[in-house]
């Protein structure tokens, strides 16, 4: 019997730690791209080194797609226990395609990846194998794979570049002459032009077009993926790139560059934050520009370091000690990625407070095509003044927004402290200086209402039931909406998180059903909402087990509330 599978369609590759799951993802990420097939990928992998089941979602689609869904129509199993690790997701049209020796499975496509990587020379070669194999399914042109191999492998050896060309050709035979299988996808010119990259490149890149110079962090993922592109950049840009001895040291140093002139990120998660806390109020306190991205995973303490969640905006709205403006910023998609990173260092420098940029480990792992971002609006705006001698950094203005000097530009001195200070910088303990200098920090607030991005709604603006979301979750949440072609229903999703729009009850009182999407377990954003708008969101869809949503999960849920 022939399986067909017709505009869209669902790979995953499941194998230990160290069999090269990665590598082939990143292989045909660039493969199908290149072909014109769109592409989406995310990964869900283990804590650990070796061992273990992690597992790679790959889609094809003749459609734009960035969504993770449940259904598997391929899967590739490169180990014994990938099978129990996806049974909940495996069905009676689940297409199993592997080693059946080694593999538990019944109804299964025997193909011995391992004894045709050992023709060519090492079993290590077995996941190129894979990868070929695909390619042979999608009937990717096979010159194009055996170029883009060499060119993928070129940094190693000649004879490591023809033994992979080998495997990719031999394992694209194999996926041509599957004739069980009969996969009709549509392919687009449009598609090749477009962008490839990760929420983290898409990070990486705005900070870059924000005029990011240094960068600071610790390893922790998977905010690492960040520092790690941002290191890769430093290369061909003028960055330095320092790894730090912890968050602590982080912190500092990060504000420490603001003080001297640069403008600069710091990459962390969760737990980085906590150890920030203190210097998040000294920046506060001193009002200093900061940005900092945080990627997202599950917690309390070390939690599941290695998936996702939206868990930490409770953390980084309240974090810090006493009050002091902040933004918070959480985008949706790579475009959003690039552009809110970007507008993050243009808002921190404008309004000389703390920005945040919220992303998770879905977000910044997972793999899309993108058409070409807009950057004609793209300036880096320096809010830097030549100080004289009687300058005061803290001077009380109209706007509650002093003037920023630098240490040696102009003849001033620029002092700043951790407590209470006057116009001039140095500590008081004035209490009307000291209500003054309150009140002139969290005046910004009112300026910062100018900035703010309203929510986007998508869908019919006759709607009765609103989908509330935020961040990540936006591409899984619109093809939901989509699916299930309500014109009832709309979705609003921001990516502005704080301070929020006064516009946004407009979109709530109009709707007489709510509900909220979260990936976390107590509706933090919900909470946000309705101690903002008074609009207490009782319909609320919350995951936290450590992984995405998926497309089918929302739909159902959505259909319980309708």
């Amino acid at each position: 019997m022939v399986k067909k599978i017709e505009d869209n369609l669902v790979i995953v590759l499941v194998g230990e730690a160290g069999q090269g799951i990665k590598s082939i993802e990143s292989i045909l990420s660039n493969l199908l791209k290149r072909s014109g097939y769109n592409y989406f990928s995310t990964s869900e992998v283990m804590s650990r080194v070796r061992g273990g089941a992690n597992s790679t979602e790959i889609r094809v689609s003749s459609k734009p797609i960035a969504g993770f869904i449940d259904r598997i129509d391929i899967l590739i199993p490169l180990h014994k226990d990938g099978i129990d690790h996806l049974k909940k997701r495996i069905t009676k049209d689940t297409i199993v395609i592997g080693e059946k020796d080694k593999i538990n499975y019944e109804d299964i496509i025997d193909v011995q990846f391992t004894e045709i990587a050992k023709e060519i020379g090492n079993a290590i070669y077995s996941n190129t194998v894979a990868a070929g194999l695909i390619c042979g399914l999608l009937k990717v042109e096979l010159k194009l794979c055996k170029d883009f191999i060499v060119e993928y492998f070129s940094d190693k050896s000649e004879e490591i570049q023809n033994k992979n060309r080998d495997a990719i050709i031999k394992g694209h035979k194999v996926g041509s002459n599957l004739s069980e299988i009969k996969i009709t996808i549509e392919k687009s010119d449009d598609v090749k032009k477009h962008l490839l990259m990760t929420g983290a490149e898409a990070v990486s890149l705005g900070a870059l077009a924000g005029g990011c110079n240094y960068i600071c962090g610790y390893p922790m993922s998977p905010a690492t993926s960040v520092f790690e592109n941002m290191a890769s950049h430093s290369k061909n840009f003028d960055i330095i790139v320092e790894q730090v001895e912890d968050e602590v040291g982080v912190i500092n140093m990060a504000l420490g560059a603001w003080y001297a002139g640069a403008r600069a990120m710091t990459t962390t998660s969760g737990g980085g934050v906590a150890l920030m806390s203190e210097g998040i109020s000294l920046c506060g306190m001193i009002e200093s520009p900061l940005v900092l991205h945080l990627a997202q995973r599950p917690g309390p303490a070390t939690g599941l370091p290695t998936r996702t969640e939206q868990g930490d905006l409770n953390l980084v709205l309240h974090a810090g000690h006493g009050d002091f403006p902040r933004i918070i910023l959480a985008p949706g998609t790579l475009e959003e990625g690039f552009t809110l990173t970007q507008k993050a260092f243009k808002f921190a420098d404008k309004y000389q407070v703390p920005v945040f940029i919220l992303t998770d480990q879905f977000f910044v792992d997972s793999r899309y095509n993108t058409p070409v971002f807009d950057t004609t609006d793209f300036n880096v705006d320096k809010h830097i003044v030549k100080t004289k001698k009687d300058y005061k950094r803290f001077s009380f203005t109209k706007t509650g927004i002093s003037p920023r000097g630098i240490p040696s530009y102009g003849s001033g001195n620029v002092c700043v402290d951790s407590d209470e200070h006057d116009e001039s910088g140095h500590i008081t303990e004035n209490f009307d200086i000291r209500t003054k200098m309150v009140n002139k920090r969290l005046g910004k607030f009112e300026l910062i209402k100018d900035d703010i991005i309203p929510p986007k709604l998508i869908g019919s603006d006759n709607y009765k039931t609103l989908i509330l979301c935020w961040g990540s979750t936006f591409n899984i949440v619109t093809q939901a909406i989509d699916e299930l072609e309500n014109k009832e229903i709309a979705v609003l999703h921001f990516s502005w998180i704080f301070p929020l729009s006064k516009n946004i009850d407009k979109y709530l009182t109009k709707a007489s059903n709510l509900i909220v999407v979260e990936n976390n377990s107590s509706g933090q954003f919900a909470q946000l909402l309705e101690l903002s708008t008074g609009h207490s969101i009782q319909n609320r869809i919350l995951k936290y087990n450590g992984l995405p949503f998926s497309v089918e999960e929302v739909k159902t849920e959505i259909q319980k509330f309708i």
